[in-house]
């Protein structure tokens, strides 16, 4: 049979130096330090009890059964020179059978928890920010899809959210360096909220952006010296209602280009217009036109359920 261990200070060995309250069922919050302990009077708890410091005792029974107990002392060396030890008590039953091994209940070491940390669920949806297929505009609530070859790059000169080809050129006619394909997103200014208005407006902004001048003032391509409208139309973006102008543009140097700006409001801002700009140069091998329908069909709305808010979407030109 076994006892457990009676109520009282006993050494932490969690914390060495110290003491804890055992209140003969589990380790309570109650500490003091261990020089301010007593010495635990000689007979504590029941007599035949082995208390946690000392070896349990061999006994016998008045009615000549043998009974015999195996002390098992297990030390440690704590700070002050504690020791903690556990007995473990086996003996045999009236019939001479051997009994079930029992265990004195020595005082169990305080153990601290680990917090619970959160897990990913299998269910749980990838970050499509750090997709490398997918851009991700936070402010206006859209993600776009990348192009296989393209790149979305961190830091730019305009600040904006952008893909674009991976090989840079000297643009014709300045100092700058050009893409061959670039796509932008902004967030439309001023009160207008008609897609069509703001896409005929924007257009000539995009069209100066990619072949007139950069952002920092410098003339690039020598110039647009002509321009036509080769596409002009509603259509349906992230489940809303928008519309784009694409021009064809001549410019003095290099083979010109296609530019189109395309609005539409947004999921989130209270449905504040979105301008998607494309700026594609003329004539490059692997940069067709029909990639802007591409990129066009392929924006979402940002967390869009349905399509995965466009994260995986691999396209090529």
């Amino acid at each position: 049979m076994s006892y457990a261990t009676p109520p009282g200070w006993y050494p932490d060995t969690g914390a060495p130096g110290t003491e804890r309250w055992w209140d003969g069922t589990a380790w309570t919050a109650h500490t003091r330090p261990l020089a301010a302990a007593p010495a635990v009077p000689e007979g504590f708890g029941p007599p035949s009890l082995p208390l946690p410091h000392q070896r349990g005792p061999h006994d016998g029974s008045g009615d000549g059964n043998r009974t015999k107990v195996l002390a098992i002392t297990l030390s440690g060396v704590l700070v002050l020179g504690a020791a903690v030890t556990g007995a473990v008590l086996l003996g045999r039953d009236d019939s001479g059978t051997s009994a079930t091994p029992t265990t004195t209940a020595s005082v169990p070491a305080p153990v601290t928890t680990p917090t619970p940390t959160s897990t990913a669920t299998a269910s749980a949806e990838a970050d499509p920010d750090e997709d490398p297929s997918v851009l991700v505009d936070q402010l206006n609530g859209v993600t776009l899809p990348v192009p296989t070859g393209w790149e979305k790059p961190d830091n730019t000169t305009e600040d904006v959210p952008i893909i674009r080809t991976e090989q840079s050129y000297d643009c014709p006619g300045g100092s700058s360096f050009c893409y061959h394909g670039t796509v932008t997103t902004h967030t439309a200014g001023g009160t207008e909220s008609d897609p069509r208005a703001l896409a005929e407006a924007d257009i000539v902004t995009a069209a100066d952006r990619a072949y007139e001048e950069d952002v920092l003032g410098r003339r690039i391509h020598g110039g647009i010296t002509s321009h036509k409208v080769i596409k002009a139309q509603e259509l349906s973006v992230a489940g809303r209602t928008g519309y784009l102008v694409r021009w064809r543009v001549t410019t003095g140097k290099g083979p010109g280009g296609y530019v189109q700006s395309l609005a539409f409001p947004s999921s989130v801002s209270t449905e504040t217009p979105v301008i998607v700009r494309f700026a594609f140069d003329a004539d490059v091998a692997g940069l067709p036109l029909s990639l802007m329908d591409t990129i066009t069909r392929g924006i979402r709305p940002l967390g869009d359920s349905a399509t995965s808010g466009g994260v995986g979407a691999s396209i090529g030109p």
